[in-house]
């Protein structure tokens, strides 16, 4: 058959052939006539049920800090009714005041938690860049900024050999934080030789590590210049990981490492980076500690790690990382001191103000549970 034939033949609708050498000749009009015969209809996916819980899950999925606010909220008008006196610009204020040291704390934990791990040894941390401060400015005769600044620096760089041997190692971060937390505490109990630095000294020798500890009266309330640079320094936090490239490679990381690692993000830079941000807290924190307690003890804090955790789970953020909330954290440790406080008031015994808090923590990892399961 000639070109133009063919052609002519195939736009008039005549049948031409196909044949491989398997199967049997058969005609175009043969698979029109098929084709015609097949199912047109649109396909059709089932949707979710909108139920009013469900919604509601979904809400709070994508607002975690939410749940936090309103358990405070209720929190303050339960203490409030149960415990004189909770209602008090003072008594809200001392609240504030005793949680400021494990609000830093959190924010540093907040940071690690985010990427799916965990530092154990934040304590430790804080407690010695507080005690290298100490003893530099009070016992050692250096200037007090540069003192300060020299604890920082040693908070800094504990926090980045965690980082380290976590990327670059490879180890669990529980393991790792786990031995550092020995060896971290081991240094500081070498260093200070178990002694502790009094406050007189400090008045005497270097009183500005106790600015934090200053305060002035708003409304009744006592306002610490620690509970402001709380809020400062968690503003900070929360547009760093909301609002730049860094924040979001250290979300992408928690949610899932090898996808980040794929889609171009420096996986172990990054992860170096965030236990360096988190030991850098902890440095300042150790400045805001001493002016919190007016002294320097290698033996204070001891439930500080357990406490961050605790402030930052509550606060919304998972343990699975990829999804958490720097303000979520503070309200959490603003919540676990209500608790405290509240039921001290209440003329509770201590024991169940720490079964309380324990209650609190396995509450609100069930409900981080529910949530993950929830579907956006």
């Amino acid at each position: 058959m000639k070109i133009g034939s063919f052609r002519s033949a195939f736009w008039e609708g005549a049948p031409t052939t196909m044949s491989t050498p398997d199967t049997p000749t058969k005609t175009i009009s043969d698979f029109e006539a098929k084709l015609a015969q097949a199912d047109k209809s649109v396909a059709q996916f089932d949707k979710d049920d909108k139920t009013a819980i469900a919604v509601v899950r979904g809400f709070l999925r994508d607002n975690p800090t939410l749940i936090p606010a309103l358990v405070l909220i209720v929190s303050v008008l339960a203490f409030g009714v149960v415990a004189q006196n909770f209602l008090k610009a003072s008594t809200l204020s001392l609240v504030l005041q005793q949680v400021t040291v494990t609000g830093f704390v959190a924010l540093a934990q907040t940071v690690v938690i985010l990427t799916a791990g965990i530092d154990l040894s934040v304590g430790e941390m804080l407690l010695f860049s507080s005690l290298v401060m100490g003893n530099l400015a009070v016992n050692n005769g250096m200037p007090t900024g540069l003192a300060i600044g020299i604890g920082i620096a040693v908070g800094t760089l504990m926090g980045a050999l965690n980082g380290i041997l976590v990327a670059k190692m490879k180890l669990p971060p529980f393991i790792v934080t786990l031995g550092t937390l020995s060896i971290y505490r081991a240094l500081k109990l070498a260093y200070s030789h178990s002694e502790s630095i009094r406050n007189v000294d400090i008045e005497a020798k270097a009183p500005s590590l106790l600015f934090f500890g200053n305060n002035f009266k708003v409304f009744g309330a006592t306002v610490t210049f620690g509970m402001i640079m709380l809020l400062i320094t968690a503003g900070i936090m929360w547009y760093v990981l909301n609002r730049t490239a860094w924040g979001r490679h250290v979300h992408a990381m928690g949610d899932d490492p090898d996808a980040a690692m794929l889609s171009g993000i420096a996986v172990d830079r990054t992860l170096i980076s965030v236990y360096t941000v988190a030991g850098l807290i902890c440095g300042f924190a150790a400045w805001v500690a001493v002016g919190r307690v007016k002294s320097i003890s290698p033996i204070g804090f001891e439930t500080i790690n357990l406490d961050s955790i605790t402030a930052v789970v509550i606060g919304g953020t998972s343990l699975f990382g990829g999804r958490g909330s720097i303000v979520g954290s503070v309200l959490g440790a603003i919540i676990v001191g209500v608790f405290i406080t509240g039921l001290a008031l209440a003329s509770v015994d201590s024991y169940w103000q720490t079964f309380a808090t324990g209650c609190l923590v396995i509450i609100a990892v069930a409900l981080d549970q529910y949530l993950r399961r929830a579907s956006k």
